[in-house]
């Protein structure tokens, strides 16, 4: 079985923001209700992450989130930083 970590490093092999967007809030779910979660990505060079924004229900959910998870508060937020696929990864040869 699985943990929410394993579970949270394996969100790298999504390859859009949409993929990622879903992955991530049936992960989060695990500790509350998702209020409100936002991705955005971006790309340097061949390296692409993507910032996830999020809200629980309560502060208590959001506690255990960051305990399990490593999840940083952003002003109102926590905030996920996820590594995702290099470019190269995703081009067809």
């Amino acid at each position: 079985m699985s943990t929410s970590r394993d579970r949270l490093l394996s969100l790298s092999a999504c390859g859009d923001a949409v993929a990622l967007r879903s992955a991530f809030g049936d992960l989060c779910a695990e500790f509350g209700k998702v209020a409100r979660l936002d991705v955005v990505t971006m790309t340097e060079a061949e390296h692409r992450r993507a910032l996830c924004f999020l809200r629980l229900e309560s502060a208590a959910q959001e506690g255990q989130l960051m305990t399990s998870l490593g999840a940083a508060r952003f002003g109102d937020d926590l905030l996920m930083v996820v590594d995702l696929q290099p470019v190269s990864a995703l081009t067809v040869r």
